[in-house]
């Protein structure tokens, strides 16, 4: 008769029950009732609410307390989240203790267009963006004749201006000419920035840059009408 290998049977006992005790824990997690909703945003500025992004995670229902935890389809919740024009990315997870958390990356405008009665934000990315009811960008402001100038270069223009600190705090608008040139506005002065078209503009806002730290320490500054960086060689200036 074989000899049974008793150390074999409990090693088997064992695996029963850790797997039979994990099989019951998950399905009781996953059977759960949610308790509560918890959305992070990853930055501060709040231009879709709180209370818009949990309606749009407990969508059909009325509170979030009505899910469980087994009915829940994360990935359409985050596809459903990213489709809104306010939200870039956003990342949903239930939690073992029964939450749902959202964390979510807001778009973030680099300038505001207002054409005629219409007006939207400019991302990051270069694309519109609506107006936001609870919150409102301090941006440059774009106007004129957008049609006449290539997109893709006024947005390398204008993330190129949101990207500087100084350019920030010193452009506070252009105007797109019917010619398709650029014609800025200084939050300091009163003078007129001539950019010309959407070209070589590293070059010209270095050359404005060094312009301005230099002629802010002699008072003449004040009698300049405009400031003309067409050519990428000088900055020529016009007194009024």
């Amino acid at each position: 008769m074989k000899k049974i290998n008793w150390n074999n049977v409990r090693l088997v006992v064992i695996l029963l029950v850790v797997v039979f005790l994990y099989s019951f824990s998950a399905h009781r997690n996953e059977t759960r009732w949610l308790k509560e909703a918890t959305i992070t945003f990853e930055k501060t500025e709040n231009f879709i609410t709180p209370d818009k992004v949990n309606k749009l995670l407990i969508q059909n229902h009325e509170k979030v307390t009505d899910i469980r935890k087994d009915k829940l389809a994360l990935n359409k919740l985050e596809k459903s989240l990213d489709e809104n024009p306010m939200i870039e990315k956003a990342e949903v997870y239930a939690t073992v203790d029964g939450k749902l958390k959202a964390v979510i990356r807001q778009k973030m405008p680099i300038a505001r267009v207002c054409v005629g009665s219409n007006s939207y934000y400019i991302d990051r990315k270069g694309t519109p963006m609506p107006l936001s009811e609870s919150y409102t960008a301090r941006v440059l402001l774009v106007t004129g004749e957008l049609e006449k100038v290539e997109t893709t270069k006024l947005n390398k223009l204008l993330l190129y201006v949101y990207n500087n600190d100084f350019l920030k705090k010193n452009i506070i608008g252009i105007e797109v000419r019917t010619n398709g040139t650029l014609m800025m506005k200084s939050r300091n002065y009163n003078y007129e920035i001539e950019f010309g078209k959407p070209f070589n503009i590293e070059r010209k806002f270095k050359n404005y840059m060094a312009f301005l730290q230099d002629a802010a320490k002699d008072s003449v500054i004040e009698s300049y009408k405009t400031i003309n960086l067409k050519f990428t060689q000088q900055v020529v200036c016009t007194k009024k």
